[in-house]
């Protein structure tokens, strides 16, 4: 293989209709694609590129003690943006795992804000340089952030 990427990332959620409101308002993606069969799905996508692919085929919460997804990060490229992002969560009810922008580690420069989907997956959305200039400390020093510790 020459080049890698992600392409998409497909997640099991128990509510299309409000994952697909979260997502789209969290995010700004657009609906692609919905249908309700032969299971409930929605493609989402930006820029007529697909991001993210959520299935209703599951119940529960994120169980973060089983094997599988760790957490989902996005890029943004300024401060600013990951500060937009953690008004819309806070209007939306989110949960953070931590208090505001925080660095991935100490001294670093990258970081952002960690927080669970209306499912409890766990989701970062960061930039890579500017959280140095808040002031925050790192949550952990022994671990990155995004540990989710």
């Amino acid at each position: 293989m020459k080049s890698l990427q992600t392409g998409h990332i497909g997640l099991n959620v128990t509510d299309l209709p409000r994952s697909v409101a979260f997502y789209r308002r969290v995010l700004g993606l657009e609906t692609v694609t919905e249908s309700t069969t032969p299971s409930p799905f929605a493609l989402l996508g930006r820029d007529g590129r697909l991001v993210v692919t959520l299935w209703q085929q599951s119940t529960g919460t994120h169980d973060t003690t089983r094997p599988g997804l760790h957490h989902l990060s996005f890029q943004v490229d300024t401060l600013e943006e990951v500060h937009e992002a953690e008004r819309v969560l806070k209007e939306l009810g989110a949960g953070f795992r931590y208090d505001g922008v925080v660095p991935h580690r100490e001294g670093g420069t990258s970081g952002g804000i960690f927080f669970h989907d209306p499912d409890g997956t766990r989701l970062e959305i960061f930039t890579p340089e500017g959280v140095d200039a808040t002031g925050a400390a790192a949550p952990s020093t022994e671990a990155p952030t995004c540990g989710f510790f």
